[in-house]
């Protein structure tokens, strides 16, 4: 019989988290002799996507190197992120050899979250410096002290052990 005007109300409702919550929209057509019919439709806005995370890249160094923790980065769709690290040494087959693992996790508002672990890998392959005492030539009289010799480590404690042999003339 006529034309019908439609009116809409929007409401927006907070949900759980940043990610979440709910638009109500209220329509309502009337038409010119104010007859009128409402609906009402609902939209249910969720954020179950976790969070995309990026960490620094697995490696090798030696005990003498710094192993600086590079920093970790992550985005998600619907809010903020939380990075959180739990670092933990393994021994390896001697004091200079030995692993750490980073586990990083990337955790949003609503609480979804992405793992990733790094793992550094060090190693000694540096043998020591062994400082020893100067040759010399010596009468058969003389005394023939054994003076100290000495080494360092770039990884540790160096034990020097001492092997001394005679050998007879001609």
């Amino acid at each position: 019989c006529g034309e019908a005007t439609i009116s809409v109300v929007e409401t927006t409702t907070d949900g759980a988290c940043a990610g979440e919550y709910t638009i109500t929209r209220s329509f309502t057509a009337t038409d010119d002799c104010g007859n009128a019919t409402s609906a009402t439709q609902t939209i249910t806005i969720i954020d179950t996507t976790a969070p995309v995370l990026t960490i620094p890249a697995d490696y090798t160094a030696e005990c003498s190197d710094a192993h600086p923790q590079d920093d970790a980065s992550a985005t998600d769709n619907c809010g903020e992120v939380t990075i959180s690290v739990v670092e933990t040494t393994t021994d390896g087959a001697c004091a200079g050899d030995y692993t750490i693992t980073r586990a990083f996790t990337a955790t949003d508002d609503c609480g979804n979250a992405t793992s990733a672990t790094q793992t550094i890998t060090i190693i000694d392959t540096t043998a020591p410096e062994l400082t020893i005492p100067a040759d010399y030539t010596a009468e058969c009289s003389d005394a023939h002290p054994m003076d100290d010799a000495s080494a360092t480590d770039n990884c540790g404690e160096v034990t020097i052990s001492v092997v001394e042999t005679t050998t007879d003339g001609a």
